[in-house]
């Protein structure tokens, strides 16, 4: 058997089974590991036996964070049944074209977003089977487990067998299904414990969404691994994260600087005990130097680092030691990374070029595109379309994105996809989206409209709440008789971003 084909919650089960392996914040509901491999097994069957699912099966989940997630995750990981998280702020539309992407044989979700997914294509057919949690309780109950549901057989998987399908925005305005493969989950579990102890004694707390591979990815899957202990939240709250890292004794815990942010706006900020605490760590975007000295003052050391959802997502580490003298960088590669730095020929260069990755960590492609796979990963280099530049100790930084892409809230956002559903109303000739500085999201749309009427504002956005979930709406709006053009007919952003 491959190292990457263990059933690791099986192994915990023997090695620590009265350990605690998770904990639902909202609920109080706790598992250990025996309890978690015997669900997971449970699940195994049902989705097997009952369902008929074998290896290569999807299963879409639209839900907020939940421990039947990780109960599926564990199953996924027995059967070779494919997980594929759903972003629940989408629209019915968004979603349906997912849906459409994937083929998923069953969909499952939350009651909050039940009828969401049934006003999708998929939600409104008998061809796919869509249950709530609820419907599934008996599966998910810890109180009808026993030493029967002691032993599943793993299902054998190839190494670039997906474990994940991952939604990632593309360039063109469409969701690429990222593959996060078995290979990938263990080798970004290795990378992650080489920077940051990770090991048994871990204990933190996630409240990052289970749509992103941040959320599942980061932290969650490696401390899994490595039997540590994990506080699973439905969503971010500031007090109430202060509030466990005190009570929990958490070790390590990671959030985006807007988290971090409002965490420090608590008035709870000042009492809590933080001596549990290694580090924090930090993604999605860059942390203001201000808001790691607040930290600091507390004796929160910041870990930031680099991460893609179709590699790692942990590829490079800024020691927490660097965090004011290496202001802005992305630290270095991590263990089994391998970069490049390349020109727009891909030559290789010495300082400033795009950011090329190889290794056990990346993805072997996009699921049933061939066309985005083929762009992404030449020779065996995933092509980040990052720029980055280094200094003489060979740190990295991230100089800008040539995807156009910006972060808001730790969402990412791509214009062109903004700029595709703003198209479709019938008054709109042409539209453009640049990223803005926000105090609160880090970064939010302003959308440049051409229109064949007098449309207005409050019009546009009722548009967008219909077709684009919330945090991609642009936050402001300024018409033109025409958007500025290059000698090329491109839309020249440079200037957009000049215009008030």
């Amino acid at each position: 058997m491959n190292i990457w084909q263990q059933d690791w919650i099986a192994k915990w089960a023997v090695y620590s089974p009265k350990k605690i392996a998770l904990k639902d914040f909202e609920t109080n509901v706790s598992l250990t590991y025996l309890e978690l491999n015997r669900l997971g097994n449970k699940t195994a069957i049902y989705l097997t036996k009952e369902l008929k699912l074998s290896k290569g099966d999807r299963i879409a989940i639209v839900a907020e964070n939940s421990v039947e997630q990780l109960i599926l995750f564990v199953a996924a990981q027995k059967t070779g049944i494919i997980l594929v998280p759903i972003n629940y702020r989408l629209t019915s539309s968004e979603i349906d074209y997912l849906f459409k992407v994937a083929e998923p044989k069953i969909i499952i979700s939350d009651k909050s977003h039940l009828k969401t997914v049934q006003h999708t294509s998929y939600g409104k057919t008998n061809s796919t089977k869509l249950f709530s949690w609820e419907q599934l309780h008996t599966v998910f109950d810890k109180k009808q487990i026993d030493e029967d549901f002691d032993y599943f057989k793993i299902t054998p998987v190839q190494e670039d067998d997906p474990i994940f399908i991952l939604f990632t925005s593309g360039t063109t305005g469409f969701p690429k299904g990222a593959l996060y493969t078995h290979k990938m989950l263990f080798w970004n579990s290795i990378n992650t414990a080489f920077s940051l102890v990770i090991n048994t004694e871990t204990r933190t707390l996630n409240c990052m969404p289970l749509f992103h591979t941040g959320g599942w990815n980061v932290l969650i899957t490696p401390v899994l691994h490595h039997g540590g202990y994990l506080v699973l939240m439905r969503s971010f709250s500031a007090g109430a994260v202060l509030k466990l890292i005190e009570e929990e004794k958490l070790t390590i815990y990671m959030g985006v600087p807007t988290m971090l942010k409002m965490m420090v706006e608590e008035s709870a900020f000042e009492q809590t005990d933080y001596s549990s605490i290694l580090y924090f760590i930090v993604g999605g975007e860059a942390m203001p130097i201000p808001l790691i000295e607040k930290w600091n003052e507390k004796g929160v050391a910041i870990r930031q680092g680099y991460g893609l959802t179709e590699v790692g997502p942990n590829l490079t580490s800024l020691h927490q030691k660097d965090a004011i003298r290496k202001k802005g960088s992305i630290g270095r590669p991590n263990f089994y990374v391998q970069i490049k730095i390349v020109d727009k020929e891909t030559c290789e260069v010495s300082k400033c070029g795009e950011l090329l990755l190889r290794g056990p960590m990346v993805t072997p492609g996009y699921w049933k595109d061939k066309t985005a796979t083929k762009e992404a990963i030449k020779d065996g280099w995933f092509h980040t379309g990052d720029v980055v530049e280094t200094d003489e100790q060979d740190y990295l930084y991230v100089v800008d994105r040539y995807k156009n892409m910006y972060i808001s809230g730790g969402e990412n956002v791509y214009p062109a996809e903004v700029e595709r559903v703003l198209c479709k109303h019938p008054a709109i000739i042409e539209a453009a989206v640049v990223s803005i500085k926000d105090n609160k999201w880090g970064e939010v749309g302003k959308a440049f409209i051409v229109s064949n009427s007098k449309l207005s504002e409050n019009e546009i956005l009722a548009f967008c709440k219909e077709h684009l979930a919330k945090f991609k709406i642009p936050k402001q709006i300024l018409f033109l008789k025409e958007l500025p053009k290059n000698d090329t007919g491109k839309v020249n952003r440079i200037i957009l971003k000049n215009i008030n």
